[in-house]
């Protein structure tokens, strides 16, 4: 009796301790460890060698397994030797690669971390094989094609890329249980009808166009459920599913057809965050998928959260609404009251950001990531053109003040009370109070 109840408690212990890591624990170890040192738009290709070679130190399984259209080596990154075959692949866009970065600390993390039980549980039960950065060519330019000009992730049949090649190589020798497809969206997607950005958007990929359910899907479903429970914590309300149109010439799609099935995430982004933060919400998601997989609790888990998630929203957001400034009088009575909504491009962290008017007028059902009160001041675009697709160059007069607006050097005659350029107030900040919602 006294041995059954022993070995009962040491069972508990142990599962107690191969469970252990909360969500919480993973950011923080993500905190304590992550070698990632650039925000990760910034990660070109040599970037990305240099953090292998880390890997390599700290023991990682790592080999070239292709090479891209323009020569530059493609990795395969493994741990674990268990049953359970999962795939990751990022960047297939080159210019999306928050989870790049993510891969890279999760498999430092584990390589380095290999004396936790929990750590020994997934080197067990699963093999893991990920491919960071699929389109590097793409990555260095930072652009979306590969050197071909061919979206990658629509060349699935075609398979007229090298990278495409090599993707559907991998897939069809080693036969993975799941996949996971890594992206970014745009800064913009939004959470429904919310106004709030969608920061991580998931979506699991059915393989045919009649979404048909299987026992991949219902597991994937399951999956995505403890993922989305477990970052909630930290982007709360900024969590969204992807659209689940059927793409027939998309890898996601096809993995699933052809025995694989797919989670995609999407990651966006999070006004006041950097984005090496959302490589440490990747973080967390994935592992929080791994040991789901490794424990079974996806099994016993529901799939409730993925299918209560609301759907991606589009045109709603914009990065900067100035609300109800005046237009100077000129060829009119009297000033009119406009709103100016502003977006910036897709761009480096490191570089300046282009940010263009998209809309001038009263602006209905958009909300600004950052919103001012621009009432009692003029607005004039310093170049001379306040209209969509200039650029948002602005400055602003207190409608209190004599202005000459025929003037040929207005600027420099009569100098603004604030300037707005490139996404900061060089001039005058705080001027125009923030409009919070």
């Amino acid at each position: 009796m006294r041995n059954a109840i022993l070995l009962s408690l040491i069972a508990l212990f142990v599962s107690i301790n191969i469970a252990a890591q909360t969500p919480q624990e993973l950011a923080d170890a993500w905190d304590a460890t992550h070698i990632t040192d650039k925000e990760p738009s910034d990660v070109r290709h040599s970037d990305l060698k240099l953090y292998l070679e880390k890997l390599r130190s700290q023991g990682v399984k790592m080999a070239e397994v292709g090479r891209s259209n323009g020569g530059r080596e493609i990795y395969q990154m493994e741990f674990g030797s268990g049953p359970l075959k999962v795939f990751l692949w990022s960047q297939m866009h080159g210019d999306e690669p928050t989870a790049t970065s993510a891969l890279v600390d999760i498999f430092s993390y584990l390589a380095t971390h290999g004396d936790k039980p929990w750590v020994k549980e997934f080197a067990e039960k699963l093999t893991i094989r990920a491919v960071p950065m699929l389109n590097p060519d793409g990555a260095e330019l930072y652009t979306r094609r590969n050197l071909q000009g061919i979206d990658i992730n629509r060349d699935a049949l075609n398979l007229a890329t090298p990278e495409a090649r090599l993707l559907k190589q991998l897939q069809n020798q080693w036969q993975p249980n799941i996949g996971f497809n890594l992206h970014n969206q745009q800064e913009l997607t939004a959470v429904g009808q919310t106004g709030k950005q969608a920061s991580i958007s998931f979506l699991v990929v059915y393989g045919d166009e009649a979404k048909t359910e299987t026992d991949g899907m219902r597991r994937n479903k399951r999956v995505a459920s403890a993922m989305i429970k477990a970052i909630e914590p930290f982007i709360q309300g900024h969590i969204a599913r992807y659209g689940d149109e059927w793409t027939p010439t998309a890898f996601g799609d096809n993995f699933s057809a052809w025995g694989s099935p797919v989670i995609l995430i999407e990651t966006g982004a999070l006004i006041g965050q950097k984005e090496l933060y959302l490589a440490k919400i990747n973080f967390i998601a994935i592992m929080t998928a791994f040991s789901s997989l490794a424990t079974g609790s996806q099994a016993t888990g529901s799939s409730a959260p993925y299918e209560n998630l609301p759907h991606n929203g589009s045109g709603t957001l914009v990065n900067y609404m100035f609300r109800n400034a005046q237009l100077p009088p000129i060829g009119r009575p009297r000033a009119a009251t406009v709103d100016v909504a502003a977006v910036a491009a897709r761009r480096r962290a490191s570089f300046t950001s282009s940010i263009r008017i998209s809309r001038v007028g009263k602006i209905y059902g958009i909300r600004g990531l950052e919103e001012f009160d621009a009432s009692g001041f003029y607005v004039v675009q310093k170049f001379g053109n306040l209209a969509p697709g200039k650029l948002a160059e602005l400055a602003f007069y207190r409608i209190d003040r004599s202005i000459d607006w025929k003037s040929d050097d207005l600027l420099e005659r009569f100098e603004p009370d604030a300037i707005f350029s490139g996404g900061i107030w060089i001039k005058g900040e705080g001027l125009l109070p923030k409009i919070k919602y």
